[in-house]
């Protein structure tokens, strides 16, 4: 007897259904005692926004939240330039001596347990320590090393993929009618891989605003990222504070998402006409 296909059953609507309600429903209960009005958070005792402002007002949190912030857009910047170095010499230079080594070295961060990673640069900054100062008192200089490190691994697989499906041929007619290796790069490489580099990026920035396992290694008592003052504060109880500020965090995305969406499909409808009219 030959089993009905999930997409031509009658319980995929109830499978997408629980599916969405174990991704979502969390996320809508956090936001609804966001507005609790008591110190429980778990415990509903009426509705308020006094939870907001005392948020804003905790200056522990908030210079938590920049710095996070700062060294995820830092990281993920010098992510995408190591990352596209990267995938252009595993992609462009073809076989050479090494090649191997350095492709593993590239994305062994990729299968490295957090635990291993954190603790390697532990070690690597206490011994840098001995010898520069800079590297003396570990704060934000050594989180960003850190998120850079691990970061550059998965923009580099990125851009890679996208380079794996760029046509050559394009750029061989360009520089065989004269136009240099560089403003090839800049005129028909760059625009093309252009989506890969933004996706790359908002992938590292992600990450590296995510991260808790490997900060916690390399981070110093006057520099917690959001990851590790949320962590610490939960370990004493989840305070409605919290639930407003992953609220917003929520809302943020939300609206980015939306955004970028937007952006996205009135580019496809001006692209659509373009071919209409051309036609």
């Amino acid at each position: 007897m030959n089993a009905i296909p999930v997409y031509n059953s009658k319980w995929k609507w109830l499978i997408l259904g629980l599916v969405f309600s174990f991704l979502y429903i969390p996320i809508l209960v956090l936001i609804v005692y966001s507005f609790n009005e008591g110190r429980l958070a778990t415990v509903w005792s009426g509705f308020s926004t006094k939870w907001y402002g005392v948020l804003f007002e905790d200056k522990q949190l908030m210079n938590s939240v920049r710095l996070s912030l700062t060294i995820g857009f830092l990281s993920a910047s010098t992510a995408v330039v190591l990352g596209t170095l990267a995938a252009f010499v595993l992609q462009r230079l073809g076989k050479f001596k090494g090649e191997t080594g350095f492709a593993f070295m590239i994305t062994a961060p990729l299968v490295m347990p957090d635990v291993i990673t954190g603790l390697s640069l532990l070690l690597l900054f206490i011994s840098l320590g001995q010898f520069f100062d800079l590297f003396a008192h570990r704060g934000m200089l050594t989180i960003w090393i850190a998120h850079v490190t691990f970061c550059t691994a998965y923009v580099t697989v990125v851009v890679s993929s996208r380079l794996q499906e760029l046509d050559r041929s394009i750029e061989e007619a360009a520089m065989d009618l004269g136009a240099s290796p560089l403003k090839v790069f800049f005129t028909i490489t760059l625009p093309t891989v252009a989506p890969a580099l933004l996706a790359g990026w908002l992938l590292a920035f992600t990450l590296s605003l995510d991260d808790l396992v490997i900060s916690s290694f390399v981070s110093g008592p006057s520099s917690s990222t959001l990851p590790l003052v949320i962590f610490s504060s939960v370990r004493l109880g989840i305070s409605p504070k919290i639930n407003a500020l992953a609220s917003l965090m929520v809302l943020v995305v939300a609206l980015a998402s939306f955004i970028a969406w937007w952006l996205m499909a009135r580019a496809e409808k001006k692209r659509k006409l373009e071919i209409r009219a051309s036609s």
